[in-house]
């Protein structure tokens, strides 16, 4: 099971962390995703981690701004997400994917476990 936490409204060029709690033994050594979703717009993929925690691929949209980790125990994933924009309002999901050797993926496919998302708003 995957929940995710702390979203809500912010200003522009505010930050927020999201996070997603990890349940479930083979979840924890997943590799892990965000994802987030507009009205009317196509799932568009964020951020990557591979299963060790040691490998983030990013979305061309967030690069430098969004942050993905994972703490020690592997029971929590989070989005820093920095410099926030009006176009970042969407709703946001964490995904636990499965990929050849537990590598970070940026392809929605892979991804077989999703959280219930969370709202982000970013007002101008």
């Amino acid at each position: 099971q995957l929940v995710e936490s702390g979203g809500g409204l912010v200003q522009a060029g505010g930050s927020l962390r999201l996070s997603c709690e990890v349940s479930g033994r083979t979840m924890r050594v997943s590799p892990m995703g965000w994802f987030r979703q507009a009205p009317g717009k196509e799932r568009e993929f964020l951020a990557g981690l591979d299963r060790s925690g040691n490998t983030t691929t990013y979305g061309d949209s967030v690069k430098g701004r969004f942050t993905i980790s994972r703490d020690s125990v592997k029971t929590t994933v989070y989005l820093q997400m920095n410099s926030l924009k009006p176009e970042d309002t969407a709703v946001y999901y964490c995904a636990a994917g499965e990929t050849p050797f537990g590598s970070a993926s940026r392809d929605v496919s892979d991804y077989m476990n999703w959280g219930q998302g969370t709202q982000v708003t970013v007002s101008s």
